[in-house]
């Protein structure tokens, strides 16, 4: 166990998270005053989530040569060097800024981003024990949803007072903190794989494995585990109705079902991470207890979750919302919390890198065609109906759950190399 380096990882994170918002800001109001155009704007977050899902499903090949910290260091190394050309490039040019280079730059660092969530939730039971798994697992969710709920109100100030190309060189410089915390992990050589070496360079071209059957091995690995199967099943159907939370749609609801202006919107997102930072602190807080029933505390988030969705989605008074949302967040945390860690102890830790960079491909894809469908969806049967469905979706995962649920009566998986 190496708790001084999960602490830099998650400061590593947190920064890295922080320099996220604030350049996805300032480029989406830099883009949208060189362009005046809507759409334009909107292929910021597409090239971004794009680009993940094809680093995600390149990853493994990524994993067979480096060592996990050695990994993540190669990936924020290389989003600093990004974007520290691109904060030059825009200085530069001042006004007027050319497009296709700047998304060329967001393309390849997310790219190279599309490593780290599945690297740092893999590193996470290397560097903690057992005992620590759920505890790190909330502390890094508390700091994630911090981020987030500061990130965007701070962020959008920023760029109002101080200008998008100021904002960059403040989120090069965060990107820089973080590649800093970063090269201090050090993962302990008692929890290596078995199949990595000591040396940084790439492993014997002779493994047994082709490349096509290392693409495909957490895929495999998944599909051959009933326990692993079913987290991802559930992962993935309450993602198709999570993605209701996206901001076009809250801000439908508003206007339609609450009758609200844009304000409210805002008073309905603060509220919703505002919960879920309470969710993640109550998790911290009562950890003892819930990872003795790790499965069952799952359970009890999603139904809790879908429960709220669908009093949420018939609720036309907008303070009982701003309750409800606010409410929401420590079962969604719960919910997210528990089932990571399960997750984390479904694999070994030789194969769970594979498996994460499988499922985040997965639930990346999963999310872009929800986004579709729910848009389709909103406009053929109405705002208020589009989070019923998503409370009934997030039921359905529950009930899968619950019928899995002699699956997981133990709680540590027989694989799952113990301290």
């Amino acid at each position: 166990m190496n708790k001084r380096s999960f602490y830099w990882l998650w400061s590593s994170q947190t920064m890295s998270n922080a320099a996220d918002i604030l350049y996805v800001t300032a480029l989406t109001v830099l883009v949208l005053e060189g362009t005046e155009s809507i759409v334009s704007t909107i292929l910021v977050p597409f090239f971004r989530i794009f680009s993940q899902i094809i680093s995600g499903f390149l990853a493994p090949l990524m994993l067979r040569k480096f060592r996990l910290p050695r990994l993540m260091l190669l990936s924020q190394g290389g989003q600093f060097a990004l974007f520290a050309a691109l904060v030059l490039y825009v200085q530069s040019a001042e006004t007027n800024v050319p497009l296709a280079p700047v998304f060329a730059v967001v393309f390849a660092m997310s790219f190279l981003d599309g490593w780290t969530t599945p690297v740092r939730n893999a590193l996470v039971p290397r560097l903690v024990g057992p005992d620590w798994l759920m505890r790190a697992n909330g502390l890094i969710s508390v700091s994630d949803q911090t981020v987030q709920f500061a990130g965007w109100g701070l962020s959008g100030m920023l760029v109002a007072f101080a200008g998008a190309p100021r904002t960059m060189l403040l989120a090069c410089a965060l990107y820089g903190a973080a590649l800093l915390f970063t090269a201090l992990i050090r993962e302990p050589a008692g929890r290596r794989s078995a199949d990595e070496t000591e040396s940084d360079e790439p492993r014997i071209q002779g493994e047994a494995s082709s490349r096509r059957e290392a693409l495909l091995e957490g895929w495999s690995l998944i599909f051959r585990s009933v326990r692993l199967r079913t987290l991802t099943l559930i992962d993935s159907i309450d993602m198709l109705g999570g993605s209701v939370w996206v901001g076009a749609f809250t801000l439908l609801f508003v206007q339609q079902a609450l009758g609200r202006g844009e304000e409210w919107w805002g008073f309905i997102n603060a509220s919703y991470f505002a919960g879920a930072v309470l969710g993640g602190l109550l998790v911290v807080a009562l950890v003892g207890r819930l990872q003795k029933k790790l499965f069952l505390s799952m359970l009890a988030g999603i139904l809790g979750y879908s429960a709220l969705t669908i009093v949420y989605a018939t609720t036309g008074i907008p303070l009982l919302a701003l309750a409800i949302v606010l409410i929401m967040g420590p079962f969604a945390e719960l919910s997210m919390v528990a089932r990571r860690t399960l997750i984390q102890q479904s694999a070994s830790e030789e194969d769970l890198p594979k498996v994460l960079s499988a499922q985040a491909t997965l639930l990346n894809l999963v999310f872009c065609a929800s986004l579709l469908g729910m848009a389709r969806l909103a406009e053929v049967i109405g705002i208020v109906n589009l989070y019923l469905y998503a409370g009934v979706m997030s039921l359905l995962a529950f009930g899968i759950g619950f019928a899995m649920r002699g699956r997981f009566a133990a709680e540590i998986a027989p694989n799952r190399q113990e301290d």
